[in-house]
C-alpha cells in the first residue's frame, strides 16, 4: 500500500504576515510624537522553539528543514495520547513544558482552555473555511487536522458471509446476526473508545446511552483497551486474521487497506463523531513569536499537505489536495454525530465512570 504525500517545494507563506505585522508596529512607533527611541524593524521571528506534542506525531525531515529555513529551531517533546498531554499541560501549567502544543482535540480542548494553558494567538494563516472549527470562537486554540472516528467493516468477510447483513447504523451493532462479531475500545484507555462514547452519548442523550451499551453487551461485543488491539488482533481485516469483522477506527483507515485499485474495509459514515485537533501558543512560552509562526506553519500548504501520511486525519485547509486514496476511499462524513464540547468537557469522566460500571463492573 502506498500514499504519494503532495508537497509543494515553496517555503511556507504564512510568516510573511506575521514579518509584515512587526515591520508595520515597528515603523508606527518610530513615527509616533511619543516615541523617545528609534525603533529598527523586526523580521520574522525566529529562535528555538519546544513543540509538545502527542506521541503519534513527529516531524519529517523535510518539515525540519522547512521550519530551520524559517530560522525556527524546534525540539519535540512526546507526552502521550491527547488526554495525557492535556492532563501534563495543565499540571505544569506553572512551568510550561515547552511552547506550543499540537495534538489537542474538541474531546480535550475546552478542559485546557478553561485552565488558561494557552495565550490567544489569532493566527492569519487560518483559511476563513476553518473558522468554524474554533472552540467556542477562541483563538488561544488553533484548528490543524480534523478526521472521523467510525465505525470499519471487512468487505471480504462480509462478502463471505452473504446471510451476515452488513452493519450501517449504531443501532445495528444490537443485531443478534452480529452477536460476537464487534470489537470497540474501551473510552477510559482509548482516544477513539472516548469519542465513540461521547458519540453514543450524541445518539442516544445521557438518558439512554448505558442501555444501548448494554445492548451491545448482551451482544457479545469485545472491549479492547487501545485501538492497535482492536484492529490489529480483533478485526479480520486488519493483517492479524482476528475474528470480528466490525471494528471501530477512522474515517480514513480505508484508505490504508488497498489491494489494488480497492479498499478491502469501509467506513460506516452515520456512525462517525469528527475529531478536530489543534495547535496552541502556550502562556508562558519562552519565545511566544517563534511559537505563533510554529503554529502558523502548521497551516501552510507543505504541512497541511503532509498531514494524512503523518497523522493519518485530514487538513483544515479545503485547498490542500488529498492523496487519491482519501477521496476515493476516505472522505470526510457529510453529516456526523456531535456533542457539544463544553458538556463534553464537564461530564466526561462521569461518562466514563458509568461507563465502566456498565460494561466492565
Amino acid at each position: 500500500m502506498t500514499i504519494t504525500t503532495r508537497r509543494s517545494k515553496a517555503a511556507a507563506g504564512a510568516l510573511a504576515a506575521i514579518a509584515a505585522t512587526s515591520l508595520l508596529v515597528a515603523c508606527s512607533a518610530e513615527q509616533s510624537p511619543a516615541a523617545t527611541t528609534t525603533t529598527t524593524p523586526a523580521g520574522p521571528p525566529t529562535g528555538k522553539v519546544t513543540l509538545v506534542t502527542h506521541d503519534s506525531f513527529e516531524l519529517t525531515d523535510e518539515q525540519k528543514a522547512d521550519l530551520k529555513g524559517l530560522g525556527l529551531d524546534v525540539e519535540v517533546t512526546q507526552l502521550g495520547d491527547g488526554g495525557t498531554l492535556v492532563n501534563q499541560l495543565i499540571l505544569t501549567k506553572d512551568a510550561p513544558l515547552g511552547d506550543v502544543a499540537y495534538g489537542i482535540d474538541n474531546i480535550f480542548g475546552a478542559r485546557a482552555l478553561d485552565a488558561g494553558v494557552f495565550a490567544e494567538h489569532a493566527s492569519p494563516a487560518l483559511p476563513d473555511a476553518a473558522k468554524a472549527l474554533r472552540l467556542d470562537g477562541s483563538d488561544a486554540l488553533t484548528p490543524v487536522d480534523q478526521g472521523d472516528v467510525c465505525l470499519n467493516v471487512d468487505d471480504r468477510w462480509f462478502e463471505a458471509h452473504p446471510d451476515v447483513p452488513v452493519p450501517a447504523t449504531l443501532d445495528d451493532l444490537a443485531d443478534p446476526a452480529l452477536k460476537d462479531l464487534v470489537v470497540l475500545t474501551n473510552p477510559a484507555t482509548s482516544t477513539p473508545g472516548l469519542a465513540f462514547l461521547a458519540a453514543t452519548v450524541g445518539a442516544y442523550g445521557e438518558d439512554g446511552y448505558l442501555d444501548y451499551w448494554k445492548s451491545l453487551k448482551d451482544n457479545g461485543v469485545k472491549i479492547s483497551d487501545s485501538w492497535s488491539d482492536a484492529y490489529y488482533v480483533e478485526f479480520s481485516g486488519g493483517g492479524e486474521d482476528g475474528p470480528r469483522p466490525v471494528v471501530l477506527s477512522y474515517g480514513s483507515s480505508p484508505a490504508y487497506t488497498l489491494d489494488g485499485d480497492e479498499s478491502t474495509t469501509s467506513s460506516l459514515p452515520a456512525t462517525c463523531f469528527r475529531q478536530v485537533e489543534y495547535a496552541g501558543v502556550i502562556a508562558g512560552s519562552d519565545n511566544p513569536a517563534a511559537a505563533g509562526a510554529l503554529v502558523d506553519y502548521m497551516l501552510s500548504a507543505d504541512f497541511q499537505a503532509a498531514l494524512p501520511d503523518t497523522v493519518y486525519m485530514y487538513p483544515v485547509d479545503p485547498a490542500v489536495a488529498l492523496p487519491d486514496a482519501f477521496e476515493k476511499f476516505g472522505p470526510l462524513a457529510e453529516k456526523t454525530i456531535t456533542v457539544d464540547p463544553a458538556t463534553l468537557a464537564t461530564n466526561r469522566d462521569a461518562w466514563i465512570e458509568s461507563w465502566t460500571d456498565t460494561m466492565l463492573g
